[in-house]
């Protein structure tokens, strides 16, 4: 996608999220964020006065959203829960494609890879948080009781960044596409709300 004609400080945070989850926080230098965005020197301290640790929240911020409309997407127009989750894993498997095969994650590769500040973790729950609660409403909405939600949206969220890392290692995105096979396994209440 050309950047050009955004801002200069949207220009940063978008180099910096497809720079860090491709080489990790340490991979990546000034130089190379402001070659990636082409921004003038100084502009970085302008926008962010931390530096690239600011410039990585703002990052983590910006790939986390942008997970969220990825998630709303893939539950708009579905029929249950299973199919929803099912489309996400789909549409995951594509971005993986598109990607080359080896990014990370977006979030961890820029906070858990960083200066390992407790800034750092509290963001990245926020927005791993921010992820589950998203399809734990959807689960809500096709009428699952709330542990019952919560409880599919943490199995989720657990397999889709346990089949992003097997896939990068395998180098396979049939990884993320065979997600859905597991989701008859996913944990139910007591109560036998069961499958919508």
């Amino acid at each position: 996608m050309d950047t050009s004609a955004l801002p200069t400080k949207d220009r940063l945070i978008r180099a910096a999220a497809q720079l860090f989850r491709s080489r990790g926080y340490h991979g990546v230098g000034l130089n190379d964020l402001l070659a990636e965005a082409t921004a003038p020197k100084g502009s970085l301290y302008h926008h962010f006065p931390n530096g690239k640790a600011d410039l990585a929240l703002a990052a983590a911020t910006w790939a986390s959203d942008e997970m969220l409309r990825v998630i709303a997407a893939s539950f708009a127009g579905a029929k249950t829960f299973e199919d929803g989750a099912t489309t996400l894993c789909f549409k995951l498997a594509k971005l993986f494609d598109l990607t080359g095969q080896q990014d990370g994650c977006p979030v961890g590769s820029t906070l858990f890879e960083g200066p390992g500040n407790a800034e750092f973790l509290r963001h990245a729950e926020r927005c791993y948080e921010g992820w589950i609660e998203e399809v734990q409403d959807h689960a809500n909405r096709f009428g699952l009781q709330e542990a019952d939600a919560r409880r599919r949206a943490e199995h989720v969220f657990l397999l889709i960044q346990g089949g992003w890392q097997l896939a990068r290692a395998r180098k396979s995105s049939e990884v993320l596409r065979g997600l859905p096979e597991l989701f008859a396994h996913m944990p139910q209440a007591a109560s036998g709300t069961g499958r919508n």
